[in-house]
């Protein structure tokens, strides 16, 4: 904030944050390796025959017999196991939806196990979010956020619960259902992080701007009522002294029986000093007002602080039971 303008700002901001969610997301799927089908150098709509074609290749190529390489032999099982998961269609199925580590552990698909996961989840990432999106700052970001989980949640639903995989085969070829769930919950916390600081960033305090222009009003409404005692001392002084050299003193110019403007019948006009005093008084009384409007925004300001604390004070709390 400062270097650029506004928008260029919002730019540069999201461009950083997107590389830094994008770096860490890709580190994190080079630490795990290359899926089954990549391994094997095929795709999901692959048969089996085309499969087996792959594997054959590979299995030439790193075999430790004719492959001198100190890791040809890590290689070779790791294409041999790739190779008896997805010839069968049933363990396929259930690497697709639940990788590696369904394999592992002999996972099926199972629809209350299932939303019993994904309940469990997003209500603790709704209240990791809801807690460290409190406050007036966090307006927005809160929205934001919410709305991402939302989007996330029906992914999810969809793709874990349709019977194939529904991601474009021409755009992710190779891409499970394991593997972009994987993404988009590792890529969550990045995309919470960067809506809260997008939303500190283009949050306009409309009370802070309310009280500014409130305490200008009353330092402006302090200055007439100077200039208007002057004033009405300047026009006291002129009647004590008189009107001209030789005319008659007039105490005070109440004694000046003005006609109405309207011309005809006795109404009295408001004499200077009245109407000096009339706009005096409603000065005093409009500055009152505006010294209440601005107590009262400061009372509103500490209760937001005690709120804020209570927010630091309940994160810790929750904190501390999750752990």
């Amino acid at each position: 904030p400062g270097r650029f303008e506004r928008k260029k700002s919002i730019m540069y901001a999201i461009g950083f944050l997107a590389a830094l969610a994008a770096i860490k997301t890709g580190l994190e799927i080079q630490e795990r390796g290359p899926n089954h089908y990549a391994l094997l150098g095929v795709t999901r709509d692959s048969s089996p025959l085309d499969i087996k074609r792959s594997y054959k290749k590979l299995s030439l190529q790193l075999h430790p017999d004719k492959n001198p390489s100190p890791d040809a032999s890590d290689k070779f099982d790791q294409v041999k196991q790739a190779y008896d998961v997805l010839m069968d269609l049933e363990l396929r199925e259930v690497y697709n939806k639940f990788g590696k580590e369904g394999i592992a552990s002999n996972k099926r698909f199972n629809e209350n196990q299932f939303l019993m996961e994904v309940a469990v989840f997003y209500v603790s990432w709704a209240v990791m979010a809801f807690l460290l999106t409190m406050g007036k700052k966090s307006g927005s970001a809160r929205e934001w956020v919410f709305t991402g989980l939302i989007v996330m949640l029906v992914v999810e639903v969809v793709v874990m619960t349709s019977q194939q995989n529904p991601i474009p085969s021409w755009m992710f070829p190779t891409l499970t259902e394991n593997d972009l769930i994987r993404i988009m919950h590792s890529l969550f916390p990045a995309f919470m992080n960067g809506c809260r600081s997008m939303g500190a960033y283009l949050y306009v305090d409309l009370d802070a701007q309310l009280r500014l222009l409130l305490l200008a009003l009353q330092e402006q409404n302090k200055d007439i009522l100077m200039v208007l005692r002057d004033v009405q001392i300047g026009v006291q002084t002129i009647q004590a002294n008189g009107l001209g050299g030789g005319g008659p003193r007039l105490t005070s110019t109440a004694d000046l029986p003005v006609t109405s403007e309207g011309g005809g019948g006795g109404g009295v006009r408001a004499t200077p000093t009245g109407k000096i005093r009339e706009l005096q008084s409603r000065l005093q009384h409009s500055n009152a007002n505006v010294a209440q409007a601005v107590q009262s925004l400061k009372t509103e300001q500490q209760s937001s602080n005690f709120g804020f604390y209570g927010m630091i004070l309940g994160y810790i709390i929750i904190s501390y039971l999750f752990s």
